[in-house]
């Protein structure tokens, strides 16, 4: 299983006495934003921001985060207070109070995981097609879509975050990685690649934002 990140300057009993009850595969960072450097390599399931002691330290590490790692799913812990300080909905995905009980914090994970269409742990859903990210395989209702790596890989990106605008430098760097030299067309040519291997019925998942870049559509679209 995944492992999960808590960004804090103090103990993670100090910010979130709870969670060790649930006994996760935790790892600790500082409060910082370059604790953003290495995250990637952990690959953690969700992100926890204590914003307890340093909230304007959190909406900073969060706003980075949001840049440079968007489809990492982030859960930031506030204080009643601190809740209109910040327009938190735009940084974070859940929130919890320090306070919260092992059930509530184990209800909120399961909230993220469902809204990142991953809530089986393999197979994330957008609209009509499942996407197996243990098998590679593609089905749209029912019949298997032929990807190559690279699409397969642009498709689960978009679907894991349905209806977040992601640029075209943003999907190269998530996408195709930091050691990827080719321009952003790279992206257009794949989405439209992708698009062919919908089909009519279905290329409208990948909605082009003009003067912005891709999303997939979401489910209610």
């Amino acid at each position: 299983m995944a492992p999960l990140v808590l960004l804090a300057d103090r103990a993670p009993e100090a910010a979130l006495p709870a969670l060790s009850e649930l006994r996760p595969d935790l790892k600790v960072e500082p409060l910082a934003i370059t604790s953003l450097a290495h995250i990637r390599e952990l690959e953690p399931e969700a992100l926890l921001v204590d914003a307890g002691e340093n909230p304007g330290q959190a909406w900073s590490v969060l706003q980075a985060l949001r840049t440079e790692h968007p489809r990492i799913p982030a859960l930031v812990i506030l204080e009643r207070e601190q809740v209109e300080r910040y327009p938190w909905h735009e940084v974070a995905d859940e929130f919890l109070y320090p306070g919260a009980p092992p059930a509530e914090i184990g209800l909120r994970m399961a909230m993220l995981r469902r809204r990142a269409g991953s809530g089986d742990g393999t197979t994330i859903r957008l609209g009509p097609l499942a996407i197996d990210t243990e098998t590679y395989r593609v089905t749209a209702s029912g019949r298997p879509l032929d990807l190559t790596f690279k699409e397969f890989e642009l498709l689960r990106f978009l679907a894991q975050s349905s209806g977040r605008v992601f640029t075209r430098p943003t999907l190269l760097r998530e996408v195709w990685g930091y050691d990827f030299y080719g321009g952003t067309r790279t992206v257009d040519v794949h989405v439209r690649r992708l698009r062919a291997k919908l089909g009519p019925e279905y290329e409208q998942l990948i909605e082009t934002v003009r003067s912005v870049g891709y999303r997939a559509a979401e489910a209610e679209d």
